[in-house]
């Protein structure tokens, strides 16, 4: 091809770097609205997917959390509940969500669990999500309506020896901690006539107690604490590691007589793995400041509650090691997969 000389073609260099100053100009201001968009975050309402019907430990400090955001950003809070399947529902909802920081799931120990009690999740537990703060955790406890001649674990043990057929212990859903409680007292007495009924929720599995269907409930301090400051209900003992400080009567497992029976309710937000940073910051700073008032220690602490306020990297830590620690468990308690 012949070149004209009244107008000399572009050099190769010429046209290259202008067309890195073209796409300069294009990406620049796409990249900045999308840093303009995660600085102004949330700019919409922040939903925490609880894996759990209403009425439950985690339920519990969900709104209360949500409510406490709220008030100190300004911004808005929800809770959705997706119960079911013990627990996989929501957190595999959650999982499959956009990542984008407005889909949080507030999860228990279940998360953990399940990677070893379930031949099959709807979430890879180690890949799938990241650690945003760990929030509160409470003591499980075994309770029995006050009427039941019975004081002592021991003593409700002896019950439901002598009339196997009419004793049934509620649980919330499997691979929640206080189902396991539920199954490792039943293996280490042989209580093999003792049916489990299993709950969406530990309200639901509560409540199951109240209108005497069964008559032992496993479950969080949380749903049951009113109802044993008011002696509907007796709290036979609690699985933490010390007796829980309102009531310095009630023993704990171990103390009555059950080797290493220490289990308890953890509650944690997690995000979707994928999710800008700067979400996941700002959800951690901002939990962390409502946790660490007096206000919220306080409201938390009456509901069954002690806080545990720790960042996204401690808590993922406590999450991911407890896979290994439950799977020891549930191995020594001899439960099968399902």
């Amino acid at each position: 091809m012949t070149k004209s000389k009244g107008s000399p073609t572009p050099s190769r260099r010429y046209i290259i770097k202008g067309a890195g100053a073209l796409a300069a100009g294009i990406a620049a201001p796409a990249f900045l609205s999308i840093r303009s968009a995660y600085a102004a975050y949330p700019d919409r309402p922040v939903k925490f997917i609880v894996a759990n019907t209403p009425g439950g430990p985690s339920d519990i400090v969900g709104r209360t959390i949500a409510a406490a955001l709220q008030q100190s950003t300004g911004k808005t809070v929800v809770i959705e509940n997706i119960g079911g399947a013990g627990s996989n529902i929501g957190m595999g909802v959650a999982a499959r969500s956009e990542p984008d920081g407005y889909t949080i799931l507030l999860a228990t120990n279940a998360y953990s669990v399940n990677a070893t009690l379930y031949n099959k999740i709807p979430y890879d537990p180690l890949k799938d999500f990241v650690g945003v703060c760990e929030l509160a955790t409470s003591p499980n406890t075994f309770v029995v309506q006050s009427a039941l001649p019975a004081k002592t674990i021991k003593e409700f043990v002896a019950l439901a020896r002598a009339n196997p057929e009419k004793f049934n212990v509620s649980a919330p859903p499997i691979g929640t901690t206080p189902q396991i409680s539920a199954e490792m007292l039943k293996l280490r007495e042989q209580l093999t006539k003792l049916e489990t009924v299993v709950f969406k929720g530990g309200g639901d599995a509560l409540q199951a107690l109240l209108s005497n269907t069964v008559q032992l409930s496993s479950g969080a301090l949380p749903p049951a604490a009113a109802h044993i400051k008011a002696g509907t209900l007796r709290c036979l003992a609690v699985t933490g590691e010390t007796r829980w400080p309102d009531m310095p009567d009630v023993p704990t497992m171990v103390e009555a007589g059950y080797k290493d029976f220490v289990l308890a309710t953890d509650t944690v937000l997690l995000a979707p793995a994928k999710v800008p940073p700067e979400a996941i910051k700002w959800l951690e700073t901002e939990t962390l400041k409502v946790l660490g008032t007096p206000e919220m220690k306080e409201k938390l602490f009456k509901a069954g509650f002690q806080i545990r306020p720790k960042g996204a990297k401690d808590a993922w830590a406590r999450v991911t090691k407890e896979i290994d620690m439950f799977k020891g468990i549930i191995d020594q308690a001899g439960m099968k997969k399902l």
